[in-house]
């Protein structure tokens, strides 16, 4: 697999588990930078492992629906292995951190010497989803504008 096609995988998955698109993704700047931190982090080997389950089932269920998203949730979140990470590439993309790996995980899988809880990088608090989710603007980060403060918070009813 070359790495144009590891990010293009990585960001299909990561476009599936957080609901937003592979082109808004990209618009953070982050996802190169978000894989490298897997990689680095859990290693390319279980990277690729992940990267190609998620592969095998959208192989399985082409259309996103409830088939899809029960074989996601059985056959990758439900995995032993890959479900913590693929839980924690979720979290990268909200708020920027990876979170340490449960004991469990690495009782049963090893410990993995860069598996701690960090920031992904400088802009990762400015780009995290979780800003766009709650139509809000990272605070001493990005400002909302002259005079936003004058209008009270418009929070998106679409979900």
């Amino acid at each position: 697999m070359t790495r144009g096609d590891r990010l293009d995988r990585f960001l299909a998955f990561s476009s599936e588990v957080t609901a937003f698109t592979a082109v808004e993704l990209q618009g953070t700047g982050q996802a190169q930078s978000y894989l490298a931190v897997v990689d680095e982090v859990v290693g390319h080997t279980l990277t690729n492992q992940l990267l190609d389950a998620y592969h095998r089932i959208a192989s399985r269920a082409p259309q996103r629906g409830s088939a899809r998203d029960d074989l996601l949730r059985r056959d990758l979140f439900g995995d032993e292995k890959l479900g913590p990470i693929a839980r924690n590439v979720i979290k990268l993309w909200y708020i920027g951190i990876w979170y340490e790996l449960p004991r469990a995980w690495t009782e049963a899988f090893g410990a993995r010497e860069k598996d701690t809880t960090f920031m992904a990088s400088a802009a990762a608090y400015t780009e995290g989803l979780l800003w766009p989710a709650i139509g809000a603007n990272p605070p001493g980060a990005k400002a909302p504008g002259y005079g936003s403060w004058a209008a009270p918070p418009r929070i998106p009813m679409d979900f």
